[in-house]
C-alpha cells in the first residue's frame, strides 16, 4: 500500500509518541520496519518533504484504501457520531490493527454525505429542550467545531453559547481539544459576562458532549472550584 506524505508524517508522529516500543507499534499498525525505517531516514535528512513520492500522485488518493476498510470506517463514524476525523482514526487504528490517517478518514466521510459545514453529525433532534431557560446565564452551552485547513492540518473553534439569548460568550482557536483550552475559554466567558465581578447565587450551568476534553478530570476539579455544574449532553440528543 502506497501512503501520502502526510500519512507518513502521522505513522512517525504515533511511532514516537507512543508507549510501545517502535517494534510493536509498526506491528500494529501493519507497517514493516524497514519501510518505516526507510522513510525515518528520508525524514530526518530533508523533513517532510523528504517523505513525498517521486512518482506522480494518483488524482483519487483515497481510493487505494480497500472497500472494506471504508465501510468499516463508516460504519465507525456512524457509531460514534461524537468522534473528530483524527479522533475516529486513531480510535480505527487500535480496534482493526489497521492503520488510516486523519486526512484519509475525513475524505471517506465526506464522500459518503457524512461531513457537513464545519463538523460532521449524525443526529436525531428532540421537539424541544426539557430544561428550558429563562433568563440569561442560566445555561451556556460548549463545543468544539472542527476545521480543516488544507496545508496547515485540522484547527478546533471552541465556543461558549448562552443558551437563552443564543449569544456567543466567547471563542477561541485551538490546535487541541484539551481540557485547559476549556477552561481558557471558560475563564474567558466569566470575564465577558460579568459573572466573575460580582456575587451570583447560581453560576451558569455548562452543558457539553461526551469529548475527552469535557470529561477530563482537571476541568471537573475547575467547575468545582469556580462552583460551576456540568451537565453533559446523551448521544443522539442535542436537546437534552
Amino acid at each position: 500500500m502506497r501512503y501520502a506524505a502526510s500519512e507518513k508524517l502521522e505513522i512517525i508522529r504515533l511511532v514516537e509518541e507512543s508507549h510501545l516500543s517502535a517494534r510493536q507499534t509498526l506491528a500494529k499498525l501493519g507497517v514493516p520496519r524497514t519501510t518505516f525505517y526507510r522513510w525515518y531516514d528520508r525524514y530526518l535528512q530533508r523533513g517532510e518533504a523528504g517523505l513525498r513520492d517521486q512518482s506522480p500522485k494518483p488524482k483519487y488518493a483515497w481510493n487505494r484504501i480497500p472497500d472494506e476498510v471504508r465501510r468499516k470506517v463508516v460504519k465507525l463514524a456512524l457509531k460514534e457520531t461524537e468522534l473528530s476525523p483524527r479522533e475516529l482514526a486513531v480510535t480505527f487504528t487500535d480496534t482493526e490493527s489497521y492503520f488510516v490517517s486523519e486526512t484519509s478518514v475525513y475524505r471517506v466521510l465526506k464522500a459518503h454525505d457524512l461531513i457537513t459545514s464545519p463538523a460532521f453529525i449524525v443526529i436525531k433532534v428532540a421537539n424541544e429542550s426539557k430544561d428550558k431557560t429563562t433568563a440569561i446565564n442560566q445555561l451556556w452551552q460548549t463545543d468544539f467545531t472542527y476545521l480543516i485547513v488544507l496545508g496547515w492540518g485540522w484547527f478546533y473553534l471552541s465556543t461558549i453559547l448562552d443558551d437563552y439569548s443564543r449569544y456567543i460568550i466567547s471563542w477561541k482557536l485551538c490546535t487541541n481539544m484539551r481540557a485547559e483550552d476549556v477552561t481558557d475559554w471558560l475563564e474567558l466567558a466569566l470575564q465577558a459576562s460579568g459573572c466573575d465581578q460580582v456575587h451570583v447565587v447560581h453560576k451558569p450551568r455548562l452543558l457539553s458532549d461526551n469529548a475527552s476534553s469535557y470529561v477530563s478530570g482537571d476541568l471537573a476539579e475547575w467547575l468545582q472550584d469556580k462552583g460551576m455544574k456540568h451537565s453533559r449532553g446523551a448521544p443522539y440528543h442535542p436537546q437534552t
